[in-house]
């Protein structure tokens, strides 16, 4: 049995260190040998998530710069496990120290407290900080190379929602290369300025924004999922819930489809150029817990990030009495910019397993 530090049953990751510690790290296992791979590869989907790139982020300025420490021989995957690791350089540890009792609203302070005997790492957050979603992306790149090579599966993740700015129109394959050309990654150009003035204006009150984040996956085989308590569906879900401040998440037609009958929410089959596809995606690509071959389409809901600047009332462990908190450091005003490339690194994590475990992937020869 996996511990909660793992994931996945053929392509296992396991992500380790805590934000303020030495470093962090993921060990990527079960991937096949023969698959070229460099830090580089790796390093450009991790330059995309780093923080202190904008005001609209936290300052803390990590370089988060990656170093494969085995399994990768002349720029190709041994078969052995992928260990990787990110030295931690810009943690100012003394932000915290008024946080050793006095517990952060929103934050797992407390049952982390209780489940670890008091011995868990407070210091932004610890294990639970969403700075151990690098660890994620480590694997992930990976995962999206073996993905594109042998199937020609790709990842698009965005954002569609900050706040109450949504994007007003559908997304297209003409907006993939507008994704990453502004700071909130909103591949609607307007949208995107609206977007950050709300980021902005909930910083200079000293509050945060949540919103939602939409991952499309094309090209994938029919057939991938292991139904029914490891169905795609459901081990996209644990994944994705990984992520830090994630606290929803729908394929599909989601919520919107219990609105609607059945004769407007199925997806009739039809042919296009010898291929059975369905006319519409109400299903968001997944079919009783496998793929059916169109694309997969998820939304996934953020909560407004819990460290803010403004001050609240809290309890103190020590005193057992309330007391006012103003939590000081660097902090995201909205962690949804961010997450694209995580979203993106967990998708292609749970399909490469998924296709490795139904034989999809054989090899990368």
């Amino acid at each position: 049995m996996l511990h909660g530090s793992s994931i996945g049953h053929r392509l296992v990751l396991t992500s380790f260190g805590e934000s303020h510690g030495k470093s962090i790290g993921a060990v990527l296992d079960g991937c096949p040998a023969g698959l070229e791979i460099d830090e580089k590869e790796i390093q450009k989907m991790l330059d995309l998530r780093k923080p202190g790139q904008s005001m609209i982020s936290t300052q803390r300025k990590e370089g988060d710069i990656v170093e494969i420490v085995s399994g990768v021989f002349r720029g190709y995957t041994t078969g052995a496990p992928v260990t990787m690791i990110i030295y931690n350089t810009d943690q100012k540890s003394t932000d915290y120290e008024n946080l050793k009792t006095k517990l952060r609203p929103g934050h797992s302070d407390y049952p982390a407290m209780i489940k670890y005997n008091h011995f868990n790492d407070h210091r932004g957050g610890g294990r639970f900080s969403g700075r151990l979603t690098a660890t994620h992306v480590m694997g992930g790149a990976i995962a999206r190379k073996l993905l594109l090579v042998t199937l020609g599966i790709k990842t698009n993740s965005f954002t569609t929602q900050i706040g109450k700015i949504k994007m007003e129109g559908e997304f297209n394959e003409k907006m993939i290369g507008l994704i990453y050309k502004n700071e909130v990654r909103c591949p609607e150009e307007e949208t995107a300025k609206k977007m950050k003035t709300s980021i902005l204006d909930a910083r200079k009150k000293g509050d945060s924004l949540g919103g939602i984040i939409e991952s499309i996956t094309t090209d994938v085989p029919v057939g991938l999922g292991e139904p029914i308590f490891s169905s795609l569906e459901s081990d996209l879900s644990k994944a994705i819930f990984s992520i830090p401040s994630v606290k929803g998440i729908e394929f599909g037609s989601g919520f919107e489809g219990s609105k609607l009958y059945g004769s407007e929410n199925n997806d009739l089959y039809t042919i296009k150029k010898g291929r059975i596809i369905t006319k519409t995606n109400n299903s968001g690509g997944i079919l009783g817990g496998l793929s059916n071959g169109m694309p997969i389409t998820i939304r996934i809901a953020f909560k407004p990030a819990s460290s803010i600047a403004q001050k609240q009332i809290t309890v103190d462990i020590k005193t057992k009495k309330h007391a006012t908190l103003q939590v000081k450091g660097r902090h995201d005003p909205c962690v949804v910019p961010r997450a694209p490339p995580v979203v993106d690194s967990l998708v292609a994590l749970t399909l490469a397993d998924h296709a490795l475990l139904a034989g999809t992937i054989k090899s990368v020869l």
